[in-house]
């Protein structure tokens, strides 16, 4: 069966060792997207033969992330499928019967150095000038190993329990090649692959082996993760074919850096807090009390969120930046992510937020509204509250900006902005204000152009500025510097409440009793 013509299936396979970075869930969408393009399969699989490193809490947390993203998994724990155990650590029987065959093969050795024997070994080598001393074809002939014991020393070392790994036999003089869908052609050099530890002392597999048996079996086609496991890859393609497995070999995409905002260095998970943003998708909390904001929380939406995301390394090379996750499936391709890190871009971040509200329906915002504050439809209509919404929409970046901006529309206990008041107001131009709040009140009809007009005759008729009475107007209106369009403000709270308040404002700011 070709490359073209098989199913396609891919894999997200986290370990469980704390909370689910962007990073991550920047790989989990490829794959996902990679999918749903190409009308194929996308599994959940909790890579977690690092026992020690093992975190309480960790595999939840990554469920939690992939169904509140809306990028839940086809198959995997949870999920259902034919292909489990998706877990790695109830999977170790299978791994033994592969571990077996590799060892019966001549590919693979017992290894029975200890920790003080590894040591010794690299201090030798780095004071022989080398400065990355590794387990290889050469140091491997001189060390504690299958491969240099008498069979007899082996059997016996195994039958009274002794620690031991098994390692992969690396050759000499190889040239491993394969093709990567993002970083093209790539060949390394055999003798420049060290012996990795494929099974540990406990029994467990290592990653590498895992990985490579569990995409076997389960019938992953491309393997699609980011490119700290790109110096990885030869030995992955290498075991495949030492298992008999060359026909099998997925296609592989090793996804670029998310880097930080400067440039300087790859994205942390300590980074978030630390620069004043979050890096995980939702609030994290340790043991030990710490606690990691996620972008849930801080009021961001799945669908901008996985839109940043996913533009972090690909681009639809088209103007168009916003996407909703449909789009993303149509127009995702391999082909259109590069190579260079990605900077993260909080702004921006906000920026897709904002624009994806924008997008949202006023019903929609309406109803997020009314769950924050259900006693809003006691005190007005639900016309009033969408028109309100409809005014307001283009200067959310989150939807909880909805309860501040709508403050001076719901409630007249809104607070005056103090830094407003101090820059802007001009008591030499309060009598003005209050004429101004007469010749509107008494326009014959009480609509936004009527009453810009107003204000406009009355502003060029006494000669004053527009930019010294609008900002003092506004303030009088809605407490702050900024907002929507002030006539359109003014039309909307109406007559009464605009005569009164204007009249109530005034007096708390030539007073003395600004309440901010």
């Amino acid at each position: 069966m070709s490359k073209q013509s098989q199913n396609i299936r891919v894999r997200f396979a986290p370990s469980p060792t704390g909370p689910l970075h962007i990073g991550g869930v920047r790989t989990a969408l490829y794959n996902f997207l990679y999918a749903r393009k190409n009308g194929g399969s996308f599994i959940l699989r909790i890579e977690d033969t690092d026992q020690k490193r093992f975190v309480e809490g960790a595999e939840k947390y990554i469920i939690d992330t992939l169904k509140w993203c809306g990028i839940e998994p086809d198959e995997g724990p949870g999920f259902g499928g034919s292909h489990g155990p998706y877990k790695q650590s109830e999977r170790k029987d299978i791994y033994r019967s592969y571990i077996e065959k590799l060892l019966d093969s001549g590919h693979a050795y017992y290894a029975f150095d200890t920790a003080e024997e590894l040591d010794e070994m690299r201090s030798q080598m780095k004071s022989q000038g080398i400065k990355s001393p590794t387990y290889n074809s050469i140091t491997r002939s001189y060390m504690k190993n299958s491969l240099t014991l008498p069979k007899d020393d082996v059997n016996r070392l195994i039958q009274n329990n002794f620690p031991y790994t098994v390692r992969i036999k690396m050759p000499r003089n190889l040239e491993i090649k394969f093709e990567d869908q993002i970083r093209g052609w790539v060949s390394v050099d055999s003798n420049n692959v060290d012996d990795k530890v494929i099974a540990k002392s406990d029994g467990m597999p290592t990653y590498h082996l895992a990985n490579v048996v569990d995409d076997y079996l389960m019938g992953i086609s491309h393997v699609i993760r980011g490119e700290e496991w790109l110096p990885s890859a030869p030995l992955h393609v290498y075991l495949y074919e030492c298992l008999g497995w060359r026909q099998s070999i997925p296609q592989f995409a090793h996804l670029p850096l998310i880097l930080k905002p400067d440039g300087n260095g790859k994205l942390s998970k300590r980074d978030g807090d630390k620069l004043g943003f979050p890096v995980f998708p939702l609030d994290w909390h340790t043991n030990q009390g710490e606690k990691f904001s996620g972008f849930r929380e801080r009021g961001f939406l799945p669908e901008p969120f996985l839109n940043m995301l996913a533009f972090l390394g690909w681009n639809p090379g088209t103007d168009k930046e916003v996407f909703s996750l449909t789009e993303l499936v149509s127009d995702f391709k391999l082909s259109r992510v590069g190579k260079s890190g990605a900077k993260f871009d909080f702004k921006k971040t906000i920026w897709f937020n904002q624009q994806h509200i924008r997008k949202k329906t006023d019903l929609e915002l309406f109803d997020f509204l009314i769950k924050r504050d259900d006693n809003l439809l006691n005190t007005h209509s639900k016309d009033y509250i969408l028109r309100v919404i409809r005014l307001i929409k283009d200067r959310l970046n989150f939807e909880s900006d909805m309860i501040k901006e709508g403050e001076c529309f719901f409630s007249e206990n809104f607070k005056l902005d103090s830094a407003a008041v101090q820059k802007k107001w001009n008591k030499e131009i309060t009598p003005h204000i209050l004429l101004i709040q007469k010749e509107i009140v008494n326009l014959s009809s009480f609509n936004e152009d009527d009453i810009r007009t107003g204000f406009t005759n009355y502003i060029e008729e006494n000669k004053l500025s527009f930019g010294k009475v609008m900002p003092m107007l506004r303030i009088a209106i809605t407490g702050k510097m900024a907002g929507p369009s002030l006539f359109e403000t003014i039309e909307l709270i109406g007559k009464e409440k605009f005569e009164s308040r204007i009249i109530r404002i005034v007096n708390e700011i030539e007073n003395g009793k600004n309440n901010s």
